[in-house]
């Protein structure tokens, strides 16, 4: 709650100067009267008026996110196909999930150490595309770094991305337990359909800034709905240099989110 303690030749002027210093409007603020102004006589026996203007708190604003589903050419592909496996994309999502909430959750160790770990990833990635009745699957591995990346092309490219990325990062999230399951040393994994990382990246860093000119100028809060942390870190980084808010994160995975908030 934010609260000061105002004074000035007269009551209205000591509002005036309050709204000032917290860049609020009158109707945005409960004022209490603590001492009326008094003028006195030639100078002497003048008293200021003091006043205590408290900002009245408001709700989070929630935004939707304006983003697509699908883009460019994955755009072509109509609703009726990604509903055809909305169970497996729920399926998906409950596995993770699961791994989410559990601290102790231990993944079976494999009968062999002599199996290439990025191929049983791949395998893992082609059977749940069949699954998806996606038969044209391609993969294609390189290293940034220390981060393994799998290119993945289909013409069924938005089935393996889902609403908003949402299949898509749960596929990563389960793959990169299938990979480390078998190699030796930990491997960091990014899984990327179509440039779709890219294309989302962008859209984040426009919707961010967008979002923050919105809460500076109503002058409240801008909650976006829950996403992953990598995505919540590309926001937290597009804004990074503006003076005029703060961003910082509530909530419990998976429904934790990002938070907008302009600076008096």
């Amino acid at each position: 709650m934010k609260q000061i303690t105002q004074t000035g030749a007269s009551v209205n002027e000591a509002l005036h100067l309050a709204l000032q210093k917290l860049g609020v409007t009158r109707d945005q603020v409960d004022v209490e009267v603590l001492q009326e102004g008094k003028k006195g006589f030639l100078g002497f026996g003048a008293k200021p008026a003091e006043i205590r203007v408290t900002v009245i708190e408001e709700k989070q604003e929630f935004v939707k996110e304006e983003l697509p589903t699908v883009q460019d050419k994955i755009s072509e592909v109509n609703e009726t196909k990604i509903e055809e496996v909305q169970p497996i994309e729920k399926e998906l999502i409950e596995q993770t999930s699961d791994v989410n909430e559990s601290e102790s959750h231990e993944v079976d160790q494999p009968e062999s150490t002599d199996v290439d770990p990025i191929e049983k990833a791949k395998q893992y990635i082609i059977d749940i595309a069949k699954e998806m009745n996606i038969h044209d699957l391609t993969i294609q591995s390189e290293f940034e770094g220390k981060r393994l990346l799998f290119k993945l092309e289909s013409e069924k490219a938005a089935l393996l991305i889902g609403k908003h990325g949402a299949t898509l990062n749960s596929l990563q999230q389960l793959t990169q337990l299938v990979i480390n399951n078998y190699a030796k040393t930990y491997i960091s994994l990014t899984i990327d359909v179509e440039n779709y990382r890219e294309r989302r990246q962008s859209t984040l860093e426009g919707l961010a800034d967008r979002m923050a000119d919105k809460a500076v100028r109503t002058g409240r809060k801008v909650a976006f709905e829950p996403m992953p942390s990598y995505e919540r870190k590309i926001i937290h980084n597009a804004l990074a240099n503006r003076i005029d808010i703060e961003t910082y994160s509530e909530g419990k995975e998976p429904n934790r989110y990002l938070v907008i908030e302009p600076l008096k």
